[in-house]
């Protein structure tokens, strides 16, 4: 390996090791899949990235880890990486709603209120809706998603409900039940 080679990889694993400061405003966690080639097969790796806002208002990247797939449990190796090099809390963490992912954010940050990704909720709800209602139905969500307030999305998610719940009952419960999680910023 050459000197210069040396010294890049040092300062990868300087960066990666590198201390943090002790309160992010918000961090956003995502994995974005990739295919690879390993071994003579094509297979998907992750990379699991996570951005902070910092007091001052600039962005950081905090890391990026290479990994099979994105899980909860994956995160977890994560979130106690960013713990370990002096992160102390979150005011608010931003996911795409990862199946248990909330609540492994709240073992580590157990203050950190968890606003779920408001476009992987659109896309999943639209998922159950049929073509010729798809343009009124992504209209009247839209009301909810775009309020100016929590108490007005909440009276057009009813809204939405009382029109559209005996046709797509499970795009309205899943709303429902990610209320909490999907209204954080406001």
């Amino acid at each position: 390996m050459s000197r210069i080679t040396s010294r890049v990889a040092e300062d990868i694993v300087a960066w990666q090791n590198r201390p943090l400061e002790p309160v992010y405003l918000i961090v956003w966690m995502d994995g974005i899949v990739f295919k690879v080639r390993e071994n003579s097969k094509v297979v998907n790796k992750t990379v699991c990235i996570a951005v902070g806002l910092k007091r001052d208002g600039l962005k950081e990247v905090l890391g990026m880890w290479l990994g099979k797939n994105e899980s909860a449990a994956y995160w977890m190796t994560v979130l106690t990486n960013l713990k370990a090099r002096g992160l102390e809390d979150i005011l608010i963490t931003a996911t795409d709603n990862l199946n248990g992912f909330t609540q492994t954010i709240k073992s580590v940050f157990p203050q950190s209120a968890t606003q779920v990704c408001v476009v992987h909720q659109i896309l999943n709800s639209c998922r159950y809706i049929v073509w010729k209602d798809k343009k009124e139905f992504t209209t009247d969500m839209k009301d909810v998603y775009a309020a100016p307030t929590r108490p007005a999305a909440m009276a057009a998610l009813d809204a939405l409900d009382a029109k559209w719940s005996t046709k797509y009952t499970y795009a309205i419960k899943s709303w429902r039940e990610n209320w909490e999680e999907l209204t954080v910023f406001f």
